[in-house]
């Protein structure tokens, strides 16, 4: 796309999404009848949103109400309460690392970066940013504990100096080591949120089962907070993949898991269990 194609893509968005919700299959088809931008259809239909993401993260769309399996865009001054534009991002920043610590601290600058932009910010602006809450935030060490299953008192990747929400701190200090199982759908923001690079949460040698080719997170068994293996949901069986290096899995959580699945899809299916 030329940047002149870029420009008037956005602001034929901005006209056809006004007060209006459409799936991508009609805002495909709605962008080549405006002129200049008849051969934009291929683009669109991209997998990757190329061409849409840059419309997201200029406040030209975002995501509506799906549509049965289709997912929609409408315009953001239309749907969001209040909305007043992309803000700047020195002013968006101090909320976004709140937002984000709230979710998944203790966690570094980096890990925050690696989140938000693949670590594409620069590291003074990001200090800044970081400097920018104050005694909004508390530094602490993360201490990361032996074995194969292995804990640790925070998920940040990168070594070194941690933040939290300076509210969360007592509630965090309190928290027991967790003994649970669950089984995470792909792309599942526990994933996501401190990023399949973070050792604490995967091991490395184990990354390429859980990040795998064409950008796809795997659904992931977590126990004790880490994560144990993988598993898919087939015709016939809920079948799941260890690490061997983890340890044991209770299997009573892991069948606990197959039942809660079997009454959230009304689908039964026999788990089968490996361990590699």
């Amino acid at each position: 796309m030329s940047p002149q194609q870029v420009s008037a893509l956005g602001e034929a968005v901005d006209e056809i999404l006004d007060a209006r919700v459409l799936t991508r299959q009609e805002l495909i088809d709605a962008v080549p009848a405006r002129p200049g931008l008849e051969g934009l259809g291929e683009q669109l239909a991209s997998g990757w949103g190329t061409v849409l993401k840059p419309l997201a993260w200029t406040g030209r769309l975002c995501q509506g109400p799906p549509q049965g399996q289709n997912v929609t865009f409408t315009s953001p001054r239309s749907w969001v309460p209040g909305w007043r534009g992309v803000p700047d991002p020195d002013t968006a920043a101090p909320a976004v690392i709140s937002a984000y610590l709230a979710a998944h601290g203790p966690a570094t600058p980096a890990t925050f970066d690696a989140w938000l932009l693949r670590g594409a910010t620069r590291k003074a602006v990001l200090r800044g940013w970081f400097a920018s809450l104050g005694d909004r935030l508390t530094p602490v060490e993360i201490v990361t504990g032996g074995g194969g299953g292995g804990g640790s008192t925070g998920r940040g990747g990168g070594g070194g100096t941690a933040y939290v929400r300076s509210e969360d701190l007592t509630a965090l200090a309190r928290i027991k080591p967790s003994q649970e199982v669950r089984l995470l759908a792909g792309f599942d923001q526990y994933v996501l949120g401190p990023g399949t690079a973070d050792t604490r949460l995967i091991a490395a040698a184990r990354r390429t089962a859980v990040s795998r080719s064409g950008g796809w997170i795997s659904p992931v068994v977590a126990h004790e907070g880490r994560v144990a293996g993988v598993w898919e949901f087939t015709e016939e069986t809920v079948g799941v993949t260890l690490f061997a290096e983890h340890g044991a899995v209770p299997a009573a959580g892991l069948e606990a898991e197959a039942a809660h699945l079997a009454r959230c899809t009304g689908r039964e299916r026999r788990l089968v269990v490996r361990v590699r």
